[in-house]
């Protein structure tokens, strides 16, 4: 059974993904490409997401086992992990929490047929900060690392900016369109988290795990109430907060409504 989408363009990714330019530095040298570590043991899928970062324009280094992985997770040489669960040797779960310990601001995003909402949780809870499930696009994935790399990037600034809203890490202050909007520390949490996974679909399962630490029953609507709030205060009556509702999943911050 195929595991993911476009397997029959496997050996041409290329097609579907076109290098990045490297920015014109005026004459300086191009920053390096960013570097992937793959961990996963089906050598298909191994090929196949080589090939789409390599003409992403990343570099990528391979692991098949979850000993390896980690051995290779934990040298800082990388940028960004891409980690499926489900691997001989050492589990991604068990894999997933060494990470978090050895190099916390490495980001984990996980690839992995579990994709029940349970496994879900458990995987963020145990530091991935995305999750992908098989089948999966080849595109989806190399855009979900590039976000996760900018969230890196903006790690070393104060600012955040998406959508005409921009927040002050520091100071807590928010703007929009150079409007200020007066957030509590939970909305502001909520709105941080958003813009952090801007353009992606979040679950209200996800947001519950990472702002309230998952602490109310998954029931509670606690989630609708606080983006009820937010959007309140970062909309106008001609100009409505750009927090999409997507019907039985959850909300995603700008993107198509």
């Amino acid at each position: 059974m195929p595991m993911l989408e476009g397997m029959a363009n496997a050996a041409n990714p290329g097609s579907q993904l076109a290098p990045q330019p490297a920015a014109d530095g005026g004459g300086e040298s191009p920053a390096r490409a960013s570097r992937v570590l793959l961990i996963e043991d089906e050598p298909g899928i191994v090929d196949f997401v080589s090939r789409g970062f390599e003409a992403a324009g990343f570099e990528v280094e391979s692991a098949t086992d979850g000993l390896e992985g980690e051995r290779l997770a934990l040298k800082g040489t990388f940028d960004a992990i891409v980690l499926d669960l489900m691997l001989p040797g050492r589990s991604g779960m068990e894999i997933l929490q060494t990470v978090r310990r050895g190099a916390p601001n490495v980001p984990v995003i996980v690839l992995t047929a579990r994709g029940e909402i349970e496994d879900r949780v458990e995987g963020l809870e145990a530091g991935a900060v995305d999750y992908l499930v098989k089948p999966f696009s080849m595109a989806e994935l190399v855009a979900r690392v590039r976000a996760q790399l900018r969230v890196v990037a903006q790690a070393s600034s104060s600012t955040i900016l998406a959508e005409g809203i921009e927040v002050d890490l520091l100071t807590r202050k928010v703007r929009r369109d150079g409007r200020t909007a007066a957030l509590s520390t939970t909305e502001f949490e909520l709105l941080v988290y958003l813009m952090r996974h801007h353009g992606r679909v979040v679950a209200r399962e996800e947001i519950l795990s990472s702002v309230w630490g998952y602490e109310h029953d998954p029931a509670t609507n606690v989630v609708d109430v606080y983006v009820g709030y937010l959007r309140r205060k970062l909309g106008t009556a001609g100009d409505p907060a750009p927090i999409h509702t997507v019907r039985a999943v959850g909300y995603r911050l700008g993107g198509p409504a």
